[in-house]
């Protein structure tokens, strides 16, 4: 959970510079768009919005490519909702921070009889590490480039050691350690990074403690709707008294519901367990 919070947070503190490197020009006047579009069952859990001064950069943080529904699809119904809203040219780009199982195909489009949506898919692990070693902002992606050495790892923390105020230096240690953990032994990570550090800054704490519980919010309401969309499809449409109360079933009866609902023949069989739940 840690880890989609970190993501937006580092593309909105630095939209310059993640657009600079994105685009591949130098970008100024980069504004962040708060547009809420994260509506069921279209959601993702880090997007951020950028626009430059002729051009909509839409950026979405994934480490797991596989998701329900598929990232092709969403980036479509994205940038229909985008177009609607600003009419003016819009960047896509997907970025993979981890790969996926070698028989997974990462696909850059959505196709479907004449509709063809094209996005971008930045792969981290192709990256050269030697554009994040040199940007501050982009430094905590550069544990996942191209060289998941402990070398490459050493050369990280020097670079966090030279960063100056103190408290600047706390915050990049901080980020660092977290993406860091994607990659390397965790005991590895605290060896070339002072602890104490870690634990002092502010918002290390923030980051977990307010990504901890969005993502068990999160987790929460994708398991309902994944629920609903099941019983829909074994009984039919599910009356909105039905889904309240399915709604309000914590995530262990929610389960449960998942294997019994194979059982269901019609909307009375939901309601007689849910009656008994």
């Amino acid at each position: 959970m840690s880890y989609d919070n970190l993501t937006k947070i580092l593309a909105e503190k630095y939209p310059e510079r993640f657009a600079t490197w994105l685009l591949g020009a130098p970008q100024t006047n980069v504004e962040i768009l708060k547009t809420e579009l994260s509506i069921e069952p279209i959601r993702a859990d880090s997007l951020t919005f950028l626009k430059t001064h002729n051009r909509i950069l839409h950026l979405e943080f994934q480490t797991r490519w596989i998701s329900e529904p598929p990232i092709n699809f969403r980036m479509l119904d994205y940038w229909v909702r985008l177009y609607r809203l600003y009419q003016m040219p819009i960047t896509q780009i997907v970025i993979l921070l981890l790969p996926p199982s070698e028989d997974t195909e990462i696909e850059t489009t959505f196709e479907f009889e004449q509709t063809r949506h094209q996005y971008r898919v930045v792969k981290i692990w192709e990256e050269d590490p030697s554009l994040f070693l040199a940007d501050s902002a982009l430094l905590p992606f550069a544990t996942l480039t191209a060289q998941p050495t402990e070398e490459l790892l050493v050369q990280v923390a020097s670079e966090v050691g030279k960063m100056e105020p103190e408290v600047r230096r706390q915050e990049l240690s901080s980020y660092v350690q977290i993406m860091a953990g994607l990659r390397f032994n965790k005991t590895l990570v605290k060896r070339l990074f002072r602890e104490d550090i870690m634990k002092e800054s502010v918002i290390y704490q923030e980051i977990f403690e307010t990504g901890e519980q969005q993502g068990e919010q999160r987790a929460l309401q994708r398991e309902k709707a994944l629920i609903l969309r099941q019983v829909a499809r074994q009984v039919g449409e599910v009356p909105q008294d039905l889904r309240s109360s399915v709604e309000l079933l914590s995530i262990d009866r929610l389960e449960a519901l998942g294997e019994a609902l194979l059982d269901f023949n019609s909307l009375q069989d939901l309601q007689n367990w849910l009656e008994m739940a």
